[in-house]
């Protein structure tokens, strides 16, 4: 008798954890959104007034790449071989 009623509880328990996770699952997910989207804004608040005030901080957000990755025609780089077909 013992064992039914420790599977009824466990049944039982498993049905309130379900219908209380689809009481509050809306809620708690409405929630994680909303603090999701003022943590973005806040960072795009950020990232929006660090490169608006100054032309210099423009330059260092996005650096020239021409300049920035200029190849070096003196460096050797290795050996070049010749293939040839064998029939």
């Amino acid at each position: 008798m013992d064992f039914l009623i420790t599977i009824l509880v466990i049944i039982g328990v498993y049905y309130l954890i379900k219908y209380l996770v689809r009481l509050f699952a809306p809620k708690m997910l409405n929630y994680a959104a909303k603090k999701t989207e003022q943590h973005l804004k806040k960072k795009f608040d950020e990232f929006a007034q660090q490169n608006s005030g100054n032309p210099e901080n423009k330059e260092k957000a996005y650096p020239n790449k021409k300049t920035d990755l200029k190849a070096n025609p003196s460096k050797k780089v290795g050996e070049y071989i010749d293939f040839e077909e064998v029939d």
